[in-house]
């Protein structure tokens, strides 16, 4: 890994050896800070307002799966709709690369799946609403913002990005016990409706604030670089990225059933959920912190691998609401390390300019498993085991951190060798 102390041009001209001249440009270095700061106040937003969101199905799945609202309705429907949040929020990746070309940072915003769901009557309508709709709309806003936070900071990168990445922990633990209460009080219809309109306020006011160095940096206007997957370093990060989503997907949709099936409430089902957001808010940031002290790809490693053990000793042995309470925001702060960290590895691993093209291709690779991971949680799940019927889904989570967290150890060992030539 590229030094967070080295220079940019530093890591632009050193990071894949089949760069050509106009790749290794020196480009104006980023001022770690200045208006950069409020695109981190934008980011934060919209990761409250699009993952925090997303992360909020947790309690709606919950409700689904315990209510025969729609008779034709099955839980792995349920599982695909939430799925659906993710993969085509990262499916829509090309289109929303291809619109910030045209139009910058600022291109249109959030669907109108939350208000279209509201009036489904069918399981097939929260397919196209709550699950298909959302999720381009997520992925409309946030993927033409994830570029942006780097060309503002060098030093402090890691920092502004795990800032912006406890968005999704502080919206995500905010909606979780607001979606609850709503469906408990108004009912899921206008919990629906509600949620829309504060979605479309907070985006539209957060990407008008959002403002991107592009004139400076010149990134490639190629919306992929195919040439970059022969290099060893990002099929190794790339790797990690698909395999983490599996159990980050499983962990994350899946702890608010797992406390409904030990027995306890729906409230007490959203609180593990809030909970676990609330891990994240206040890991994600501090997390980043130790990435720029101690190295990216060591700090991401062993919070991938951290998180894999703490599945095996925390999660999987008890069926006690206690303890699923002191699991939750422990893994809630280090679960979703991709969201925190996949931004500054990716710049460190190919620099700034190809940046956009290797998250597009980051953001395709993870949409297969973000649409079938609860899928595979929820056919791993044996009902007849009762509170135990997730047992082969925690296994299932914990490898998946496990296997991921060897290919960025390699990432390390790699990189640690290119600076230390025998």
């Amino acid at each position: 890994m590229v030094s967070p102390s080295q220079p940019e041009a530093s890591i632009n001209s050193s990071t894949l050896p089949e760069e050509s001249q106009q790749d290794r440009t020196i480009t104006l270095a980023p001022s770690d800070g200045g208006y950069g700061w409020f695109c981190v106040l934008a980011q934060f937003l919209i990761n409250s307002l699009t993952w925090g969101v997303a992360a909020s199905y947790s309690v709606y799945l919950a409700y689904y799966l315990s209510h025969d609202l729609f008779p034709e309705g099955r839980p792995i429907d349920y599982a695909f709709i939430g799925g659906f949040n993710f993969a085509f929020a990262l499916l829509v990746a090309p289109l929303a690369t291809l619109l910030m070309g045209f139009y910058g940072v600022k291109t249109p915003m959030l669907s109108l799946g939350f208000i279209s769901a509201s009036f489904a009557s069918k399981v097939w309508h929260l397919y196209l609403s709550q699950g298909l709709c959302v999720g381009i709309g997520i992925g409309l806003i946030y993927i033409p913002a994830t570029s942006v936070i780097p060309q503002w900071f060098s030093k402090r990168r890691s920092l502004a990005n795990g800032i912006c990445a406890s968005g999704s922990g502080i919206g995500g633990l905010i909606v979780c016990f607001a979606t609850q209460g709503m469906i408990g009080t108004i009912g899921l219809v206008w919990s629906l409706r509600i949620t829309a309109v504060i979605v479309f306020v907070v985006n539209l006011a957060a990407t008008l604030l959002i403002r991107s160095r592009n004139a400076d940096i010149k990134p490639s206007i190629a919306i992929f670089n195919l040439h970059l997957l022969t290099s060893y370093r990002v099929k190794l990060l790339l790797g990690w990225c698909i395999i983490l989503m599996f159990g980050y997907i499983t962990l994350m949709f899946s702890l608010s059933d797992y406390a409904l099936v030990i027995g306890r409430s729906p409230q007490d089902s959203a609180t593990v959920a809030a909970v676990l957001n609330l891990g994240a808010a206040v890991g994600r940031p501090l997390i980043g912190l130790a990435s720029d002290r101690y190295g990216r790809v060591e700090v991401a490693g062993v919070a991938t691998f951290s998180c894999g053990i703490l599945v095996f000793a925390l999660w999987l042995p008890s069926t006690n609401y206690a303890v699923l309470i002191i699991f939750a925001p422990i893994s809630g702060s280090i679960l979703g390390i991709f969201w925190a960290a996949i931004a500054p590895l990716a710049a460190d691993v190919i620099g700034l300019q190809r940046l956009p093209s290797l998250l597009n291709i980051v953001w395709l690779s993870v949409a297969l498993p973000c649409a079938f991971a609860e899928v595979i949680a929820l056919e791993l799940r044996r009902q007849e085991l009762g509170v135990r019927s997730y047992t082969y889904a925690q296994i299932f989570a914990g490898l998946s951190y496990i296997v991921a967290s060897t290919l960025l150890f390699e990432l390390w060992r790699s990189q640690k060798g290119a600076r230390n030539p025998v």
